[in-house]
């Protein structure tokens, strides 16, 4: 392995953490504007014109904070667990296709970090491992509440977890490989939004409860456990757990518009659809920054819109709902595909997302149903 590749990994990992780290300071700016809009107040604009130094003005208030750690707390644990929370979010982009491979100085450079053939199953792995810092957070701190918060985090995290790792199953059999790069390239005639659009809402409202946004903050509920898993967090280690949070909002939106909204490729009114070629393909990581923006404002606009609900309801939302229509979306995208491989005729992939939807339909049926007979049953 020659020094020259080795110090492009290391440039491109360095630039990535710095704009994640970046991103992630700017990111709030843009929640609290996005917020103040929708709930028709005034946002931040004291720091800076029009508020943009807020981020800095956060930044230097928490590292000059005072850090408290609790007499009881163990102590190694307790310093380990931002960590270990933040460390995941900020290398699961790795396998992220940020553009496609430039020709400079004579050189090809690929904009991104590793192009694995089982980019979706590394995805997988290193989100599960965020759970370890939340419940160390939790215990380590000594402290019931925070206790109560780690773990109410755990199991929704597990459990929402199922349904996230079966919607990358439907996008894998369309594209036949689990590569990122490979998936970003079969996306070339159409974006798998279109064929999946049920399991493009289960990923979407899946990685709302990886992260613990609302409503699914319950493990940050403030009228139940004072505010959850970094209840005796302060200083930097409380910006690393706000940090891992938000950096993990802005990995989850990068890695469903290159699952689902193709990547850095063109949009469909701009690109060839004749040749399934993009007429600008050096303006790919705008694109695909255009499409993170977006997506992180329908989170935010999520987290205006809609009350937290009810654990209990959390959690059989994502067991007797979720799971299921996961479950049935593979099948339904399976079997079109296995009649379109037998039948020689792609024109049945149609038929995906037409059932697909009409499966959701009746999901959305049968829950309105069953909370209806509830509200009956308590009157």
């Amino acid at each position: 392995m020659n020094f020259a590749l080795i110090l492009e990994w290391l440039i491109k990992a360095i630039v990535l953490v710095l704009l994640l780290l970046g991103g992630f300071a700017y990111l709030t700016l843009y929640e609290r504007k996005a917020l103040a809009r929708i709930q028709m107040r005034v946002g931040p604009n004291r720091a800076g014109p029009w508020g943009i130094l807020q981020p800095i003005a956060d930044a230097v208030k928490l590292i000059f904070k005072e850090e408290l750690m609790p007499a009881q707390a163990d102590k190694l644990l307790f310093f380990l667990a931002p960590v270990v929370t933040l460390v995941p979010a900020l290398v699961i982009t790795a396998v992220v296709p940020w553009g496609p491979t430039l020709h400079v100085f004579g050189r090809d450079i690929t904009l991104y970090i590793a192009d694995i053939n089982v980019g979706v199953l590394y995805i997988m792995s290193v989100a599960s491992i965020a759970v370890y810092g939340i419940v160390l957070a939790g215990w380590s701190s000594n402290n019931k509440y925070a206790m109560m918060g780690g773990l109410r985090s755990t199991a929704q995290m597990i459990s929402y977890e199922i349904a996230l790792g079966l919607s990358f199953v439907g996008v894998i059999l369309l594209a036949g490989s689990a590569s990122m790069t490979e998936i970003v390239t079969a996306q070339k005639s159409a974006w798998f939004v279109l064929l999946q659009p049920v399991g493009t809402v289960i990923f979407l409202i899946a990685t709302l409860a990886e992260v613990n946004r609302a409503p699914f903050d319950m493990p940050e509920a403030e009228q139940e456990l004072t505010a959850g898993y970094h209840s005796e967090y302060s200083g930097m280690k409380f910006a690393l757990l706000f940090m891992a949070e938000y950096d993990k909002m802005i990995a989850i939106c990068s890695i469903a518009a290159t699952l689902f909204f193709g990547g850095y490729r063109e949009f469909w009114f701009l690109s060839n659809t004749i040749l399934s070629v993009d007429r600008t393909p050096w303006l790919g990581p705008i694109y695909i920054f255009i499409k993170i923006f977006v997506l992180l404002f329908g989170m935010i606009w999520v987290r205006a819109t809609f009350p937290r609900i009810r654990y209990d309801r959390l959690m059989a939302f994502g067991w007797k709902v979720m799971l299921p229509l996961s479950l049935a979306l593979i099948f339904i995208t399976a079997t079109f595909i296995l009649l379109a491989q037998q039948l020689n005729n792609n024109l049945l992939l149609a038929g995906i997302p037409v059932v697909s939807l009409l499966v959701g339909l009746a999901a959305i049926v049968l829950v309105n149903r069953m909370l209806r007979r509830k509200e009956y049953a308590r009157a």
